[in-house]
């Protein structure tokens, strides 16, 4: 079953700047870069909403997104979210979409481990789950004024920061910030862990600065994340009003697993290097060389 998408008529009357000539002019460029995969109009639109209807800037985001899709087989890859494998991934992460927006219009993702096992932990596989999820959740609901992502670090321990390989965290950034059809607009931590500071010696070399501005531990209680999202849109585990973190995974996943033929199209959704115009790109263009990383001291 394929999942019912935004409408495109829709994202014109909610985006006062999208404009007909631009997607046009945006249809032309893209149809002079043959390594680029022929993507939908909605697509496009939540590409060019996402950088403000800069065309310039879209079209950089566009080529990046679909280069790092297509160099990152370890996210991109084995997206059936009916696999086997898939099935057991999500027993490890939830990444819950909560149904309702901040104030300013912002969606707000909510992110924890369920199974604190580390055996079963693989950074790849959860930043795959986290993508399957918001990609979907994107392309459903169509453009945002920004997106929120909360962490909830309960369960997590110093084991799972040894499983995380500082290559992969740098590309998951360049990922989020450069590539990601999102405006992002807050990155909170919650039930901060006492290793917080090795965590963030791991993500802060690869956060731009407007990222760090927006990064936010809370430390002790939730009263400081109520300010930038109100306590209600939670789930009602942590005294909100949006349904359990149980009936939230459970419909999350249910959409996922209705929308595989969504993910068998996206995961074919990438960059074709050997039809690039130009000089191929490859890993160390786009990310550096990865034998330059030193591995993560936690001692």
């Amino acid at each position: 079953m394929a999942p019912k998408l935004a409408d495109v008529a829709g994202e014109y009357q909610k985006n006062k700047e999208l404009r007909e000539e631009d997607m046009k002019a945006l249809r032309e460029w893209m149809e002079k870069q043959p390594h680029l995969p022929k993507i939908s109009d909605l697509q496009l639109i939540l590409f060019l909403q996402s950088c403000y209807f800069s065309m310039e800037q879209t079209k950089t985001t566009i080529d990046t997104f679909y280069t790092i899709k297509a160099l990152c087989p370890e996210f991109f890859a084995g997206r059936d979210p009916n696999s086997a494998k898939f099935q057991e991934d999500v027993k490890v992460g939830a990444y819950l979409p909560l149904p309702k927006y901040t104030p300013e219009g912002y969606r707000v993702i909510f992110c924890r481990i369920i199974d604190s096992d580390v055996s079963k932990y693989n950074f790849n596989d959860q930043i795959r789950s986290f993508d399957m999820t918001l990609m979907l959740w994107m392309v459903q609901g169509g453009t945002s004024e920004g997106l929120v992502i909360i962490m909830d670090m309960n369960g997590m321990t110093l084991g799972h920061m040894t499983k995380i390989n500082i290559m992969g965290m740098k590309k998951f950034f360049m990922y989020l910030q450069e590539a990601l059809p999102v405006r992002l607009k807050g990155l909170h931590f919650i039930n901060v862990v006492p290793f917080i500071d090795k965590l963030m010696a791991l993500m802060k070399p690869f956060m731009k600065k407007e990222l760090i501005d927006m990064l936010y531990l809370h430390t002790e209680t939730l009263d400081s994340l109520f300010p930038h999202v109100p306590q209600e849109i939670l789930p009602s585990d942590y005294n909100g009003k949006a349904g359990t973190v149980s009936e939230l995974y459970e419909r999350s996943k249910k959409n996922m697993s209705e929308s595989a033929e969504y993910f068998l199209t996206d995961e074919k959704e990438i960059a074709d290097e050997s039809k690039r115009v130009g000089k191929p790109k490859n890993a160390s263009d786009i990310f550096g060389v990865e034998g330059s990383f030193k591995k993560l001291d936690l001692d």
